[in-house]
């Protein structure tokens, strides 16, 4: 969802007449950016540390070139309002997460008054989807369908940051959804703090899985997920909308966050052991091969060693293809910052030592399993790190699994789609070695080559120092980056 706010930030301030920086300008260099941003994430408190210490970074930067802005925002932003200017007297602005489509303005303020400008709204101004948004890929989009969260589990403070959930109306989701098809998008991700919950604020509990049999209408849409459910609100009907709408992948992030009933009753979480494996277990009749994710905190206030026993029980029964595991981290504002019992950093580290464990070694056993089967995947940009020395390409099959492939000898491009057999499996990736079955071009890659080719003339231009017509002159500004971790 942060990254999906960036999104929207960085269209404001193109809107606004601002450009990018060239890639890979460092601090030192004349093309450095103008303007930084951070979107912070607060649900942890390594991101409070990374923002400062970036911030200390850029000090000195800002001080050798005149006229740089420092812009904050975010979850972190809107805790910590006037404490980050007070640490950080540097930063030109602070805005928080109700708030977004004020930048360009407190930006232009800020530079008119010469002083740091703190605007921190209490209430949502206008749902973030109506704001411009400069999206990072040409082929796959995030769709917000809601904002903000109902729930009060005592170790989350996004609801005191995000607000109570505030759904959009579905006429407005999907005409979004048409408009990201009509452009070349094939791929589309719907978001919400609890997305399943959807329809809570317009009174109809079947809404979600009516929104996701509407997607499954849309022609040319050919890829549907979704994140993150809340096991309270993940009924049948959304596993039946799931298994019977084509294009709704087989794949879910199902959080968890802990396997025993007392650590998830002092969590306020209002589901219990046997109804999340209640869930899966039907998620894997009516899909089975579903691919199934979660999150989980080690270390919770009063964890004991036999409630940690229970988290791995749950584990070993679901099988999970990944797990994004976390140590708790203490959030000051939440009940379970004060809550007694706090677990000594020793035994976290040593629980959460054998948890990464048993999960590696399930997700390469499930992953073993995919070995022979033929997939489909969708050609993605920057997902294999290593693809231009190995001569290989990477991309996402159906259930989400990352996939390195060997590069066809025709031309296939990110949003393209490829055919391929999978013969070797790690814990976190699939290789397919040998030919491909079958390279589809798609809409979606000629949408990506369109974009490409623009982004190219674009640099072009600013390298140069071209002004955009009808625009001021250009000020470099990166994609807005995340202060969290």
């Amino acid at each position: 969802m942060n990254v999906h706010d960036s999104e929207r930030l960085s269209g404001l301030l193109e809107e606004a007449g601002y450009v990018r920086a060239p890639e890979g300008a460092g601090e030192g260099d004349e093309a450095f950016a103008d303007i930084v941003v951070f979107n912070t994430c607060a649900v942890r408190e390594n991101a409070d540390n990374r923002l400062y210490g970036n911030l200390g970074r850029l000090a000195p930067v800002k001080a050798r070139r005149p006229g740089m802005q420092i812009a904050v925002g975010g979850c972190l932003a809107q805790k910590d309002r006037d404490t980050i200017v007070k640490k950080a007297p540097w930063v030109d602005v602070v805005f928080g997460t109700h708030n977004i489509g004020s930048l360009p303005v407190l930006l232009e303020r800020a530079r008119i008054q010469e002083e740091a400008q703190v605007e921190i709204a209490e209430s949502l101004e206008a749902f973030p989807s109506t704001l411009p948004t400069r999206r990072e890929s040409a082929y796959a989009a995030w769709v917000s369908i809601s904002v903000g969260c109902n729930n009060t589990c005592t170790f989350c403070i996004v609801p005191a940051l995000r607000g109570k959930e505030k759904d959009r109306r579905p006429g407005d989701i999907l005409a979004e959804v048409e408009a990201l098809v009509a452009e070349g998008v094939s791929e589309i991700t719907l978001l919400g703090q609890n997305v399943n919950a959807y329809g809570s604020d317009i009174g109809d509990r079947e809404a979600f899985s009516k929104l996701l049999r509407a997607c499954g209408k849309v022609a040319g849409l050919e890829r549907v997920r979704f994140t993150s459910p809340h096991p309270r609100d993940f009924t049948d009907d959304v596993i039946a909308a799931m298994a019977e709408t084509d294009n709704v992948m087989p794949q879910l992030h199902m959080p968890l966050q802990s396997g025993s009933d007392a650590v998830l009753k002092a969590m306020r979480r209002s589901y219990r052991q046997e109804r999340y494996l209640g869930i899966i277990e039907k998620v894997r009749a009516a899909m089975p091969d579903a691919a199934i994710s979660t999150d989980i905190i080690v270390g919770f206030p009063g964890e004991t060693d036999a409630d940690f026993e229970q988290t791995l029980h749950v584990v070993r029964e679901a099988r999970f293809a990944q797990a994004f595991t976390f140590q708790y981290s203490k959030r000051p504002g939440t009940p379970a910052a004060e809550m007694d019992g706090q677990v000594p950093k020793a035994v976290v580290q040593e629980r959460y030592e054998r948890l990464v464990a048993l999960q590696e070694e399930i997700s390469w056993e499930e992953n073993k399993k995919q070995v022979g089967r033929t997939v489909e995947v969708l050609v993605a940009e920057g997902e294999g790190r290593k693809d231009g020395a190995t001569r290989r390409l990477s991309g996402r099959a159906p259930d989400n699994r990352l996939v390195h492939f060997t590069r066809p000898e025709e031309s296939v491009r990110p949003g393209d789609v490829v055919t391929v057999d999978i013969t070797y499996a790690a814990p976190h990736h699939l290789l397919a070695e040998g030919p491909a079955r079958g390279v589809r071009r798609t809409r979606a890659g000629d949408a990506w080559e369109r974009r490409n080719a623009a982004e190219a003339k674009k640099t072009a231009g600013v390298m140069l120092g071209l002004p955009t017509v009808g625009a001021p002159p250009p000020v470099a500004v990166p994609a807005a980056g995340c202060g969290c971790d």
